[in-house]
């Protein structure tokens, strides 16, 4: 923040441990020590440079623009965001950055077919900040100058990040749509790919309760007249651990839920009922989402997959699918007779087995064997091994977890089988919608790789946000080069350097038959003891901190080399490719001969890395627009704006950063003629004369011996404040 003249009676903002800031009055000033009463009474001591002035003129409104903000600094744009959310103003800009506060509450008017056709072709700024602006200008940019462009979502979970996706894509195909046309049209396809996904993608968590547990990547093309002629989606890191494992309040997919609500036909045939009697289900009490009807959304899925192509045959085989898994979770194990050997537990359990097999249409005998045995080929001999009954506990939930990722993957290519690419599109939009940033009490691969996709993003944004500005202080005629760049590459290598880097050292401990999590920390340990950007903490053995942009978290290395490895039991794979089903077999085609016997793993870090590369060479390709949702409180309630949990996503999403960039040059920006009906007043001769608004300020500034202003057509860029 460039410096500010702070007084007696100077209206300031100090920090405040539970409102994060605080507004008050300068009462005292003692060297670098400022003395504050706050407007709560009380009386504050901080430093000088922690004190930041408050705008007594700002609109009771707020601003739709923070540039407009007088003074742009972290108090001022918290303040502005709250004075807004009060108003049901959701949409606020940070100059081409969108922030989107979650209303947690339906707005419909906000969105319907008339707000669409407002904000159709209208100037970025001239309605009042939407997501449909942005949308606009994304599509403009595209026709008018044939550039592909991108939106990227961000925000963390709960934030409103699936509900803005969905919004832009209702109105670029309100757009590029075909007016009057029947049928399956490719923009009617690619909106109702969206339920789709989301009853095989979404769960409730701790913070969401439509959580996206995967990421995905929307490139919807346009033909040369803007139409929609085509569409792919790319799909990111679903987390496949939540098929086996869920705990309060969380729920496991939600399309679990719905089968188990689906018509009393389909109910008996695939012999489902309560969730509440399924291991996989009941592990966590909540098996209802409020407001929501899961018989009426298992139909509207059938609908969605209807639209996007999915005939009534495959849809049947899905969810033939999906029960099996239900009923694979209720197999337990008791002890063999043998050391080390298991047995199916008791009649229920057989039951389950059998109700598994015949669903997948595979042989219960074969089932039983591949859960409860290892084949090992040596060159003397084959020796079966039997697993002790925690081996086959994990047997059939990684069989679970495999089947399940399938069948996901499966509906992915499937929809953009049915969309179909157009091989003639010259343009794209990009939407993207993905995790924000996590830190939680416990922290695996799984939050390593969206932290990871995190850095990547920021990098990506930070450097378009001073690119930005760049280019305005140029066109302006105005120095910028002292502007200090934030760039986060050094934590990118930490995790992605070959050789060397975290994800290649976790690579080469796979590969290691003896390596443990353990000697994997110590590995991390040993080659890291210099860098700035990776702490080992003191009591554990087995995790680490990453310092990101965002934040320090604390990982557990625990689970790291079990997670990061990519295979298929042997034995899963030979049961599913010789099932009768032709869908089940078609989710395990027959391996290569030389990979069947290769022991080579495959790793997901590598290959989300490689993904996470294909990911930015697109999103370099064009031109970005950023939307930042934000999340106003854990309750997930409508109007209650909880500051320091909105100030931390601020600066996790970058919004902060972005402002600093700004801040580092020319803070306070107004047009010539904003300037003169402010600070007019100090020289009435000026005003009095016929000047143009340019030679009228500088008269003004020049009057008043004030030095440290730029600017050429668009206005004053200055570094000191209006206070």
């Amino acid at each position: 923040m460039a410096s500010v003249n702070i007084i007696v009676g100077s209206h300031v903002w100090v920090e405040d441990p539970k409102l994060a800031w605080k507004d008050g009055e300068v009462i005292k000033i003692h060297g670098q020590d400022v003395h504050v009463k706050t407007s709560d009474g009380k009386e504050v001591v901080a430093k000088i440079a922690k004190v930041f002035p408050k705008d007594t003129e700002a609109p009771p409104g707020g601003v739709d623009d923070m540039t407009k903000l007088s003074y742009l600094h972290e108090p001022g744009v918290l303040q502005n965001l709250a004075t807004r959310y009060e108003l049901n103003e959701i949409y606020t800009y940070t100059g081409n950055i969108l922030i989107a506060v979650n209303p947690f509450q339906r707005l419909p008017h906000l969105y319907d077919t008339h707000m669409m056709e407002q904000y159709k072709g209208a100037a970025f700024g001239e309605l009042s900040p939407h997501v449909f602006a942005v949308a606009d200008v994304a599509y403009r940019a595209m026709i008018n100058e044939g550039k592909s462009n991108s939106i990227l979502v961000s925000g963390e979970s709960g934030a409103g990040k699936t509900e803005t996706t969905k919004m832009l894509m209702r109105y670029l195909a309100h757009l590029g749509g075909r007016s009057g046309v029947e049928g399956r049209t490719v923009e009617q396809q690619v909106l109702e790919s969206n339920p789709v996904l989301e009853a095989f993608g979404n769960a409730k968590t701790v913070r969401n309760n439509n959580s996206s547990r995967f990421g995905k990547f929307v490139e919807i093309q346009f033909d040369k007249s803007g139409r929609i002629s085509g569409a792919a989606i790319r799909t990111y890191l679903l987390e496949r651990s939540r098929v086996c494992q869920i705990s309060n309040p969380e729920r496991n997919y939600h399309c679990f839920y719905l089968l188990c609500a689906a018509p009393a036909e389909e109910v008996e045939r695939y012999k489902l009922g309560n969730p509440k009697s399924f291991h996989y289900l009941n592990q966590s009490k909540y098996y209802e989402l409020d407001g929501v009807n899961d018989a009426e959304e298992y139909l509207a899925t059938r609908r969605a997959m209807d639209i996007v192509g999915i005939s009534e045959e495959e849809q049947d085989a899905i969810f033939r699918v999906v029960a099996a898994i239900l009923h694979l979770g209720n197999v337990e194990f008791a002890k063999g007779e043998e050391i080390d050997s298991s047995v199916i537990k008791d009649e229920q359990s057989r039951f389950h087995l059998n109700m598994t097999a015949e669903l997948l249409k595979c042989d219960a005998k074969s089932l039983e064997d591949a859960l409860i045995t290892r084949v090992m080929v040596t060159p003397e001999e084959v020796i079966t091994r039997t697993l002790d009954p925690e081996a086959a506990l994990g047997s059939r939930d990684a069989l679970a977890k495999t089947i399940y990722s399938r069948l996901f993957d499966w509906i992915v290519e499937k929809i953009n089988i049915s969309i179909g690419q157009d091989p003639n599109s010259k343009s794209i939009i990009g939407v993207l919608d993905i995790y924000g940033f996590e830190s939680f009490k416990t922290n695996s691969f799984e939050q390593f790789c969206i932290n990871f996709t995190n850095e990547k993003l920021q990098q990506h944004f930070n450097q378009h946000v001073f690119k930005m500005e760049q280019e305005e202080y140029e066109k302006e005629e105005i120095n910028w080069s002292y502007i200090e760049f934030v760039d986060n590459q050094d934590v990118l290598d930490l995790i992605e350097k070959k050789p060397g880097g975290i994800i290649a050292l976790l690579d080469e401990a796979c590969m290691f038959p003896k390596s443990t999590h353990e000697t994997f920390a110590q590995k991390l340990y040993q080659t890291f003891p210099k860098n700035k950007r990776f702490i080992k903490p003191k009591l554990s053995r087995t995790s680490f901190t990453i310092s990101h942009y965002a934040g320090e978290v604390t990982y557990q290395a625990d689970l790291f080399l079990d997670k990061n490895k990519d295979y298929v039991v042997a034995e899963h794979q030979v049961l599913l490719t010789a099932s009768k089903c032709t869908f089940v077999a078609g989710l395990f085609p027959p391996l290569p001969e030389e990979s069947s016997k290769s022991s080579k793993f495959s790793s997901i870090g590598s290959r989300f890395k490689l993904q996470l590369q294909s990911l930015m060479e697109t999103l370099s390709s064009t031109e970005p627009h950023y939307i930042r949702c934000v999340k106003p409180n854990n309750a997930l309630k409508p109007c209650i704006f909880e500051n320091l949990n909105v100030i931390q996503q601020l600066r996790c999403g970058g919004v902060l950063e972005a402002i600093r960039i700004s801040c580092a040059g020319y803070p306070t920006r107004r047009t010539f003629y904003e300037f003169l009906l402010r600070f007019g007043v100090l020289a009435p001769e000026v005003l009095a004369g016929s000047y143009d608004d340019k030679v009228a300020c500088q008269m003004i500034l020049d009057k008043k011996g004030l030095k440290g202003y730029q600017g050429k057509d668009k206005g004053l860029f200055t570094g000191w404040t209006d206070g």
